[in-house]
């Protein structure tokens, strides 16, 4: 049995992966670090790991950038695996993960759903042999009018996949209206749509002469996020120092 410390537990992600946790004969949550202690679950909730002297294997975080600083302190410190789902790193705290993965097991994608990270893999193969064949790469992303970010760090993730298996050749455009030109053969349009309660929906277009492929992937509730998040803390807990991601995790 996994011993996970759920970071950020009284957040509306938190809930959710402790709730999947329950049903889970695989992990179980020991204790949960938030600022508002109120204990909602079955176990304990400190305002901060340091007041935590509950055993466990990993954290996995959900919280805010804010707490991340800590986090990757008291984890490198403990030795202790670390699940990073929080968004919205500044480049000073991605340098900072990569340092704590030189000490302890760190997993951290920019999308934790299974489905984004097996399309990651499929888009590989595909632009191999559309993007030599002459097919436009265009990216469209969907999500909620609370989304302050934009384009979403999974469009970037599925923009960088394709680029990586292209050689890195190729560079993004995110805006058409600052210029009148015809579109460059080796950019990807990447853009972004914000409304309603769009849980995420991405499609990674493919167009080429006469004919188009278009791979689509919803989420339909958070929940995916939440079971990609319990699927990576089962795979990291005894895992050697390093960096990690979800690609490690679906094989």
């Amino acid at each position: 049995m996994v011993r996970a410390i759920m970071h950020g537990c009284n957040g509306a992600m938190g809930q959710v992966i402790s709730g999947i946790a329950a049903k889970d004969e695989e992990i179980s949550i020991v204790a949960g670090i938030d600022m508002r202690t109120e204990q909602k679950n079955d176990y304990p909730v400190f305002a901060s790991l340091n007041e935590c002297k509950v055993e466990a294997d990993v954290v996995i975080d959900f919280s805010n950038a804010a707490a991340v600083d800590e986090l990757l302190d008291w984890c490198a410190e403990k030795k202790m695996p670390v699940v990073l789902c929080t968004t919205g790193l500044s480049e000073v705290q991605l340098a900072k993960v990569e340092e704590t993965a030189e000490k302890t097991a760190v997993l951290r994608s920019a999308n934790m759903s299974l489905g984004i990270n097996m399309l990651l893999k499929l888009l590989k193969e595909a632009a191999q042999i559309l993007a030599p064949a002459g097919f436009d790469i265009e990216i469209l992303e969907k999500h909620h009018n609370q989304k302050v970010d934009a384009p979403s760090g999974t469009a970037i993730a599925l923009a960088d996949s394709i680029n990586e298996a292209m050689g890195n050749t190729y560079h993004y455009k995110y805006d058409r209206s600052a210029t009148r030109e015809k579109r460059d053969a080796k950019e990807i349009g990447i853009q972004a749509i914000r409304g309603g309660t769009i849980v995420g929906e991405h499609d990674v277009i493919f167009a080429g002469q006469d004919e188009v492929i278009t791979f689509n992937h919803t989420a339909y509730s958070k929940a995916i996020f939440a079971k990609g998040a319990v699927q990576a803390a089962k795979f990291l807990a005894g895992k050697p120092e390093g960096r990690y991601d979800m690609a490690d995790v679906i094989g």
